[in-house]
């Protein structure tokens, strides 16, 4: 197996370790450049199922209806894709979309807080903010799902070799 980068699972000073990578982040050998990519697909798929729930809707003033169906099909959809694709981890499926669910959360309302500094105090443009502003959540997002959605607490002293002897086998 080859050597992810050290983004992808080394303990923290927290007591707590970050998850081991999953599928994707072992082929593309990082993850947070799985974390991109998963993001960048599920903000596709999230976009298509917001076209799909307005088409079926046949309403534009029903909008906040297909975002919410729309949002509440792809946070599933983005749960599965990282806890498989970017982050390997096994048990506490209930904790880690719990986790998952609050940090995008969280997301969402610093979002709407830089939008507000950018659009309503500095005046910028709204799309270009929101394009900037995407990026900074997606960089918080990554660092909250990696340390509180998937996180794990480190093996305890003298399981290495137990851990070490079933990844080899």
């Amino acid at each position: 197996m080859r050597n992810v980068s050290d983004d992808a699972g080394v303990p923290t000073g927290s007591g707590a370790a970050t998850p081991p990578p999953g599928l994707l982040a072992r082929v593309v050998r990082s993850q947070s450049a799985a974390y991109v990519v998963v993001g960048c697909v599920n903000t596709a798929i999230g976009f298509g199922l917001f076209i799909v729930w307005m088409t079926v809707l046949g309403d534009n003033d029903l909008y906040a209806v297909a975002v919410a169906a729309a949002y509440s099909m792809s946070i599933v959809i983005a749960f599965v894709l990282h806890r498989t694709l970017v982050f390997r981890v096994r048990g506490h499926l209930f904790r880690d979309f719990v986790g998952f669910v609050g940090v995008n959360a969280g997301g969402f309302v610093l979002n709407l807080a830089l939008m507000a500094l950018a659009v309503s105090v500095f005046r910028f443009a709204p799309i270009p903010s929101q394009f900037v502003v995407t990026g900074i959540v997606a960089a918080t997002s990554y660092f909250g799902h990696r340390h509180v959605s998937f996180r794990r607490a480190p093996a305890p002293p003298g399981d290495a070799e137990v851990v070490l002897s079933r990844t080899r086998g």
